[in-house]
């Protein structure tokens, strides 16, 4: 197919999927399974119009998916607006550390009396295919940064901690695999440099970086009262220093892109503390005067700005915040999206080579068996109900994050004899993955966002009850006082 050939097919589908997003949402399958039969139908399974080796293509292959991860780590982390210790944390630390590692050993044990992999090469597996993913995982990730929902914030959570919270354990399995399968002196300094250094140092850089850069760029915005400032480039900048940085230094490079975008957010979260949005101050203000006491959360400044805004407006801190917030939070989505079908297509084009009934039976445990029981034992003490943490099992997404460890393994140290067999069987999970996990994302979630509704009514009701009663026995006493 010529190069126009393929600039009519892809403005086809992106047309196609603009003008059905509507239909599409109300279906029971997600835009994953669109773009991953895409793939089929061109590749050798459909017309034969494009094959893909990723082994051969293994360079460029963890370049791009490097790049798809590191986009939604940082709009992800963007869209994390509570506060660090606030209790919906603990859930995503849960999943992202102890989950994560159990089911690393238990994927690993799977693959070897499955697949009958030496262990170190099932530890990498493991490591590759434990982590949810934070692109596909975006359809049961928060929304916004006004989604407090407990199972959205601990998936969102969970998706920007793990893929940098996995890394260490990749590198163990491919270090393991130099060593020609022998524990010795290299574990002491892997746990050191790998684990006790990079995970807080990339947390931390990340994190001050964002702050930071936020505070400085929405200061400068609302002294010049810059309406035009380009906040894409902002975003590129502060991606791209955050992670050069955190690499440079050791430290893990997606845990410190991820903790830039929170730290982004916790810097307008910092100015409208300290210079609320003027349309918030008077609402406080007329709530005191009527004796009701003054709300102390502020909603996020760039649900309270407009299209256009002015000159004159740009002088408050809190719109200058909105302002750059929104621009970014518009650039990082549509960037993602973009990323995400060029990606999923490729994995609907590899599965005619890649394909694996093994690695299928591997997917049914992992999704099944593995990943919902851990989280079932793990996940008590975190405020969420028996209900939600079966949710929580259940959409442990894998995705592009597993292809992006993938193609790095195989630049790093993978023999050519077991390079086939963890291609095909990472395909074949996240192939998996995004069928299974798409076609039950949509009816799944409708349900347990109607029970939220349900419960919020019952609590509605019962305040009312309790209001009526209080005010019946404050008018009794009323009347008891004046006989």
């Amino acid at each position: 197919m010529s190069s126009l050939g393929w600039m009519a097919a892809i403005g086809a589908l992106l047309l196609f999927m603009a003008l059905t997003s509507a239909l599409v949402k109300r279906l029971p399958i997600s835009t994953s399974i669109i773009y991953m039969l895409v793939g089929v139908a061109v590749g050798p399974i459909g017309f034969g119009l494009l094959r893909l080796d990723i082994a051969a293509q293994r360079e460029w292959l963890e370049l791009l998916t490097e790049i798809a991860v590191i986009v939604s780590l940082f709009v992800g982390g963007l869209k994390l607006r509570m506060p660090l210790r606030h209790p919906s944390w603990t859930a995503a630390f849960r999943l992202a550390g102890p989950v994560m590692l159990v089911s690393i050993a238990a994927v690993a044990v799977v693959s070897h009396l499955l697949l009958g992999l030496p262990v170190f090469v099932a530890i990498l597996l493991g490591a590759i295919l434990a982590p949810t993913d934070p692109v596909l995982a975006s359809s049961v990730a928060v929304n916004d940064a006004t989604d407090d929902d407990r199972v959205r914030f601990a998936i969102s959570g969970e998706a920007g901690l793990n893929d940098g919270a996995a890394f260490p354990f990749v590198v163990f399995a491919l270090e393991g695999m130099r060593a020609g399968g022998e524990m010795g002196g290299w574990v002491g300094p892997w746990f050191l440099s790998r684990i006790l250094w990079a995970v807080p140092a990339g947390l931390l850089i990340g994190y001050l970086a964002g702050l930071w850069v936020g505070q400085l760029a929405i200061k400068v915005r609302s002294r010049q009262r810059d309406t035009g400032a380009p906040s894409d480039f902002l975003a590129l900048a502060l991606i791209a220093l955050t992670y050069v940085a955190a690499e440079r230094l050791h430290a893990w490079g997606f845990l410190a892109v991820f903790a830039a975008g929170v730290g982004l957010r916790h810097a307008e979260l910092r100015v409208v503390e300290e210079s609320p949005h003027p349309e918030v101050e008077n609402r406080a203000k007329r709530w005191f005067a009527r004796g009701h006491p003054v709300e102390k959360a502020h909603p996020p400044a760039e649900s309270l700005v407009s299209a256009n805004v002015s000159e004159q407006s740009m002088k408050e801190p809190a719109v200058a915040a909105g302002v750059m917030i929104s621009e970014v939070l518009s650039f990082g989505d549509t960037a993602e999206r973009l990323l995400e079908v060029l990606l999923v297509v490729l994995v609907g084009i590899a599965l005619a080579q890649s394909w694996s009934l093994d690695a299928a039976i591997l997917a049914v445990i992992l999704f099944v068996v593995i990943r919902p029981a851990i989280t079932m034992l793990l996940l008590p003490g975190t405020r969420t109900t028996l209900g939600q943490r079966g949710l929580l099992g259940w959409f442990g997404i894998r995705g592009i994050g597993s292809l992006y460890y993938l193609a790095y393994a195989l630049n790093h140290g993978v023999s050519p004899e077991m390079a086939g067999t963890i291609v095909a069987t990472v395909v074949t999970v996240v192939a998996c993955s995004i069928i299974v996990h798409g076609v039950t994302v949509t009816p799944v979630l409708d349900q347990y966002e109607k029970a939220l509704r349900r419960r919020g009514e019952k609590r509605g009701e019962k305040g009312k009850e309790v209001a009526a009663e209080s005010a019946d026995g404050a008018s009794g006493s009323a009347g008891t006082a004046q006989g």
